[in-house]
């Protein structure tokens, strides 16, 4: 009798091109989606329809991709609109009358997160967008939203920077090379002090413990953490190696910087890896729903088939450590908040953006403040990622046409 031939372990490592090909197609998915939602923050619209039109976009785009073939594909983040002083993702159910009724604001910063994920390899992007009046031709910031929105970006381009693992893109000598890559990766007290420094110079200040976790497959808070301006009870773990794939989050404030846990319903949750006897009918059809659509992902209730349901059964589900609940928190100044999120993988040519906001124009931002520090300015000049030789060049000399003046991705 032939023995049985056994089952060979899939690599889900980003040593197989198919990881790579995965992660990549959510993150088209979630950028795509992300640009669309972006289109209709506007003074005076509902924040529930905006997220409902943004997880239906979702929806949409997956069912494009991976046709007919067994693998799940779902959301690695539900579409979130959260207002000016909110730091969380914040998501309103329609249910609740005067949530519901939340507008958006002309002039405010709304944060917009979301995400795809295909056989559980997921993209989560974040982007700040000014809300624009109506009536709005101009789409030129100042003043201090512009400070807001340039001191968030700077900052968070010095952070991918200090992400790239020391040496891995040196050049020079093998000996200039391995000196490079003997150094220490930066403390995470040094990446906060940095990064304050570059937000000082606009006039702002970090969002109290922004972090930013290491991804996995169908996870999206992993064993490494890079925790800025931790507060209290909070600190990092771990570095970024080769061979991971992060989802990067930077959060500044016009005030302290400071957070407070808001007075609105917690509709954000995530199934953890605790089992619990559920007593309640409710929450046993809740915990099947999220199962079966979610996995280990966030999902909010909005998203359920009831929401009444789904907000009676929430409860014991939370208790019994089932579900992870996602509170509700702002600034406690009730300052305007920026927040951008980013899903990079770090390999052996350095830091690739697989999902990030759009390119910021940085010309439609006007302000009378600049960033003087040397140490921040060469960082800054630093490349994330290796310039990989004439292939690359031969192919952007083919699509110059196209793209025209389009910058070159980081």
């Amino acid at each position: 009798m032939a023995s049985e031939t056994p089952k060979q372990e899939i690599d889900y490592s980003l040593n197989n091109p198919d990881t790579l090909t995965k992660y990549k197609t959510a993150a088209q998915i979630s950028e795509k989606v992300l640009a669309e939602v972006s289109k209709l923050v506007a003074a005076g619209e509902k924040i529930v329809d905006i997220c409902a039109k943004g997880d239906k976009l979702i929806e949409e785009e997956l069912a494009k991709v991976y046709r007919g073939k067994k693998i799940t594909k779902g959301f690695s983040h539900p579409t979130t609109v959260s207002p000016a002083a909110f730091v969380t993702p914040y998501t309103p159910l329609s249910t609740d009358e005067k949530e519901a009724a939340v507008e958006i604001q002309a002039g405010e910063p709304v944060k917009i997160q979301l995400g795809a994920q295909i056989d559980g390899f997921g993209s989560i992007v974040c982007d700040t967008v000014i809300a624009p009046a109506k009536d709005q031709t101009d789409d030129v910031i100042e003043g201090r939203n512009a400070d807001l929105i340039l001191a968030n970006y700077y900052a968070n381009e010095v952070l991918l920077r200090l992400m790239v693992p020391p040496g891995l893109l040196a050049t020079g000598t093998d000996e200039e090379k391995a000196k490079a890559a003997s150094q220490k990766p930066p403390s995470q007290a040094k990446i906060t002090d940095l990064l304050q420094k570059v937000v000082q110079a606009y006039d702002c200040n970090l969002v109290e413990s922004t972090t930013s976790w290491l991804f996995d497959r169908n996870e999206i808070e992993g064993k490494k953490k890079i925790v800025i301006a931790a507060g209290e009870n909070t600190k990092g773990e771990g570095v970024p190696e080769v061979g991971e794939v992060w989802g990067v989050e930077m959060g500044v404030s016009l005030g302290s910087g400071k957070v407070k846990q808001f007075e609105n319903r917690t509709t954000l949750h995530r199934r953890t890896t605790t089992t619990y006897a559920l007593k309640r009918p409710s929450s046993r059809k809740l915990l099947s729903e999220v199962q079966k659509k979610f996995g280990t992902f966030p999902f909010s209730l909005r998203q359920l088939e009831d929401e009444r349901d789904a907000k009676s059964g929430v409860i014991e589900c939370v208790r019994g450590n089932v579900f992870r609940a996602y509170e509700v928190v702002g600034d406690k100044d009730n300052s305007p908040v920026a927040r951008l999120l980013t899903t990079v993988a770090i390999t052996k040519n350095g830091l690739t953006k697989l999902g990030a906001a759009p390119a910021l124009d940085l010309s439609k931002f006007k302000t009378d403040k600049k960033i003087e520090d040397e140490e921040i300015l060469a960082i800054l000049a630093q490349p994330l990622t290796r310039n990989t030789g004439s292939k690359s060049k031969n192919k952007k000399k083919k699509t110059a046409k196209k793209e025209g003046e389009k910058a070159d991705e980081e």
